[in-house]
């Protein structure tokens, strides 16, 4: 792909009983105070991972242990077509703390109407809605 490069992003879908950890982005970065999952790029060299473990200790303080994959997403903004890979994690060690964020929200899938996703994010919301029902 010419231009436009795929760039490999991870997030985390980490739960704590029968809610999900949100996290707002900063005003001033590209989508501004939009919702979505902690996580980032993949930097070369990096397992994705690894690459997870480290974005949730540099941008929530907190240790994780990464789980499967939930699921996969390609999504193209105007300035960037992103791999998004998301993977079940819960926290090791730490409590979340808005180090990078504007906010961070423990949310059940039934209140995630009420906030504003990264459009990337919408089918993984979806997936959640479908498959943790019960707390819907």
């Amino acid at each position: 792909m010419e231009g436009n490069d795929m760039v490999e992003v991870v997030a985390a879908l980490i739960w704590d009983r029968d809610r999900f950890l949100i996290c707002q982005r900063p005003a001033h970065k590209a989508r501004p105070l939009l919702w979505e999952f902690v996580g980032g790029k993949v930097e070369p060299g990096e397992t994705k991972e690894e690459a997870l473990a480290r974005e949730c200790m540099e941008e929530l303080g907190i240790e994780i242990a990464v789980g499967g994959v939930f699921m996969d997403v390609v999504h193209t903004y105007p300035d960037i077509t992103v791999h998004l890979t998301v993977f079940h994690a819960r926290v090791a060690k730490g409590t979340p703390q808005r180090l990078e964020h504007n906010d961070i929200r423990w949310i059940t899938p039934a209140e995630i109407p009420q906030f504003a996703f990264c459009p990337a994010d919408e089918e993984i919301l979806e997936k959640i809605k479908r498959e943790y029902s019960e707390y819907v």
